[in-house]
């Protein structure tokens, strides 16, 4: 999963900064109104809810906005209605990347993403395009200091976990898409609160990028992300832990 983790805490570090921070609000805001239309504003048979409301906590969302957000998408009142769309495609490098949008204007948000595409050297294609390169499994993020490792491994076990991989702050436990929210439930009565629980795109294969494309690429990828309609970008490249440093030390400056 070298794409999907090692961007993500690429992400992670810039996200620190309050524009960034309040961006990812509206976009989990966005998707908490969205489950609240499609299955209701009780966390407890919304499945795709409570995912979103572990989401928003683990982004430190105040509850008052969380709780603001599913008062607002169960009011009366005249509503936004997001239409989700997935766009499929090539970055620089031969880099697959799948983008998750939630719009209120399909015709606006294709074409942004496809502008984006094309200023940085890729191409979109259809739905379909690179999906077979990924599989559609569910991840659960909990804080190294919340679980060792051998009793994280038999109670995720139990529930159905396929994958546990330790990183330097957190676990990350990959699951069948079905059993995200049953898993997620499980962990969280086990060791107290979780950090993530969302449903991802994990590459099956990467593609390795290092030099002006592996710089395109990050610029591509954050682009796409700081997209109000985008509410994820997957990719499936794979880098040196050098280039990351410095990529990472170039945002910092």
């Amino acid at each position: 999963m070298a794409g999907h983790s090692k961007f993500k805490n690429i992400m992670f570090r810039k996200g620190a900064q309050d524009k960034k921070r309040a961006r990812r609000f509206a976009k989990l805001t966005r998707e908490i109104s969205v489950a609240v239309k499609t299955g209701g504003g009780d966390a407890a048979n919304n499945p795709r809810l409570r995912t979103a409301m572990l989401a928003a906590r683990g982004e430190n969302m105040p509850n008052d906005n969380i709780a603001r957000a599913i008062a607002k998408a169960t009011g009366d009142e005249a509503e936004v209605n997001y239409e989700e769309i997935r766009y499929e495609g090539y970055a620089v490098g031969g880099v697959a990347v799948i983008v998750e949008a939630l719009t209120d204007n399909r015709n606006r948000t294709s074409a942004q993403v496809r502008a984006l595409f094309s200023k940085f050297g890729g191409s979109l294609g259809e739905q379909g395009t690179v999906a077979f390169l990924f599989k559609r499994c569910g991840e659960i993020r909990l804080a190294r200091d919340k679980a060792g490792e051998e009793e994280l491994f038999e109670a995720a076990l139990e529930v159905g976990a396929q994958e546990i991989v330790s990183e330097a702050e957190e676990h990350s436990v990959v699951c069948d898409a079905n059993d995200l929210h049953k898993l997620a439930s499980h962990l969280q009565q086990t060791f107290g609160a979780i950090a993530t629980a969302e449903l991802i795109w994990q590459p099956q294969s990467t593609t390795q990028v290092e030099g002006r494309h592996a710089d395109t690429l990050t610029k591509m990828l954050d682009a796409l992300e700081e997209c109000e309609d985008v509410q994820q970008v997957w990719a499936n490249f794979d880098m040196t832990e050098e280039t990351l440093a410095r990529l990472s030390s170039a945002e910092e400056e």
